[in-house]
């Protein structure tokens, strides 16, 4: 349907009463924080609320329900908190133009709500609900957009005391996962439907390092209330450690194991059972103006009768300019995943991301990271405390000519026998975020997906507008 010209002005409209603060902030230079430093953590169940039996310490309007002592010493509580986020999102030309397209935008709301129980420093019960609404998406919701009301988490911990520390927990039940930068293993903040596993993980801390073995299924999320399930056709295990790098300025490394099997596995070479294995390693850091991020990992396995050989190298480089108007950091991202080199032999080379963050390149979301290269230079600056905004450009190829693009889901975009050439094409994005105060986040984003010759030759080939808008509130 072709867009009118009062549509095109909602548009515009939307974007500019998500802007409208941000730039009002800028000019005037405030930083809408509260200068200590409280932040509300990405997994609400790493947070700790017990410095607040000091009454003296309680200085916010959520504070009384931070914590609830249930005993007279204070040491069993209870902490309640949640998050609501309202998001607008549009595309001009979804999909590059293949399938339903998007002609006025639509919105999402994501509500959490959670209970952390703390009966002693031994034993812990948390619960938290979901529940995401999707409203005038053309195509209806996707499978990350509704979930209309579902127990996200619930999970027992045991800490047991080994003389004076308590160095190990054991965690069962419902629960969310996060490792590294999130490249293999995410909540998925950005969509509208965050993941969740079922199964037992075990939490080791000594001398400054941390250990983490867990057995799961992922939950199968579904639109209606109460009805999400662990999916049986799923297994996920693996240990992740992290440890300091001594002989890197401020560095620190992950060493990591992560075994995945799914029973019906789709690639561009078909679909089969796979079972597959990943070894990786993570070095991270800061020295000075400098920041440094870069990961490895290898695969191995099987693939119905065949076998699984596939990696991955990504990197995150930058340097501050912190004497510098707005401080500005010019960073470089850089990224291959390994491709397929031939379908019709019995070796899958397609890297397999597991369950990393849920737009991966850009918040419009049009690809994962699997047989891909790309360089992603981008520069950052903070007209405010807290207030930033970012601009990058990424280009993108193929890393195999025989092998297609995927979803985040690893679902073949493109199949790689429709095109012939490398060069899938070119985003540019800019985003605004302001953080308002500790509990308010305002984000705008707007990115341009220039089509380039695979994705001409392989299908509709139209360049893709993305903008998003959307208020975090936390508590």
């Amino acid at each position: 349907m072709p867009r009118s010209g009062r549509t095109l002005m909602f548009h515009a409209a939307a974007l500019a009463l998500a802007m409208a603060p941000v730039a009002a902030a800028a000019a005037a230079g405030e930083n809408g924080g509260d200068g200590k430093g409280r932040r509300y953590q990405l997994c609400r169940f790493d947070e700790n609320w017990s410095y607040l039996r000091a009454p003296s310490r309680s200085d916010d309007l959520w504070d009384p329900v931070k914590y609830l002592p249930l005993t007279s010493s204070g040491d069993a509580y209870l902490s309640l908190g949640g998050d609501a986020r309202l998001r607008y999102e549009y595309f001009n030309n979804a999909n590059w133009g293949r399938g339903p397209q998007d002609n006025d935008g639509y919105l999402l709301q994501r509500y959490l709500v959670h209970a952390d129980l703390r009966l002693t420093d031994a034993a812990r019960l948390f619960a938290q609900l979901q529940s995401s609404l999707e409203e005038g998406r053309s195509g209806g919701p996707r499978p990350t957009d509704e979930d209309q009301l579902d127990l996200h988490q619930l999970f027992v911990d045991a800490t047991p005391a080994v003389g004076d520390t308590r160095p190990l927990t054991v965690r069962v039940g419902r629960q969310e996962l996060t490792f590294g930068s999130s490249r293999l293993v995410s909540v998925r903040e950005s969509p509208n439907n965050r993941r969740s596993f079922d199964g037992v993980r075990i939490i080791g801390r000594v001398a400054g390092m941390r250990l983490d073995a867990f057995a799961t299924r992922p939950v199968e999320t579904k639109p209606h209330v109460f009805d999400n399930r662990s999916d049986d056709a799923q297994a996920f295990w693996g240990a992740y450690g992290v440890a300091p790098l001594p002989v890197l300025p401020g560095g620190s490394i992950d060493l990591y194991y992560l075994g995945l099997y799914r029973r019906g596995a789709r690639f561009d070479q078909g679909r089969a059972r796979e079972t597959r294995h990943a070894g990786g390693t993570r070095i991270w850091g800061a020295a000075g103006a400098w920041d440094y991020n870069a990961e490895f990992v290898f695969q191995w396995g099987s693939f119905g009768n065949g076998r699984i050989r596939a990696w991955t190298a990504a990197s995150d480089t930058g340097y501050t300019l912190r004497n510098a108007p707005w401080q500005p950091r010019l960073g470089l991202r850089a990224n291959i995943a390994s491709g397929d080199s031939d379908p019709t032999d019995r070796t899958l080379g397609t890297f397999n991301p597991f369950y990393p963050k849920g737009n991966y390149f850009s918040e419009a979301g049009l690809m994962g990271p699997a047989n891909l290269m790309n360089l992603h230079p981008e520069i950052t600056v903070k007209p405010a405390r807290n207030l930033s905004m970012r601009l990058d450009w990424d280009v993108i190829w193929r890393h195999s000519r025989h092998d297609g693009i995927y979803a985040n889901s690893l679902s073949v975009v493109r199949s790689g026998t429709t095109g012939g050439s490398r060069s899938v094409g070119s985003q540019l994005q800019c985003q605004v975020d302001w953080q308002v105060d500790r509990h308010l986040l305002l984000t705008a984003n707007y990115s341009r997906f220039f089509a380039g010759p695979f994705i001409r030759e392989s299908g509709p080939g139209k360049d893709v507008d993305y903008v998003g808008t959307w208020a975090t509130y936390r508590f």
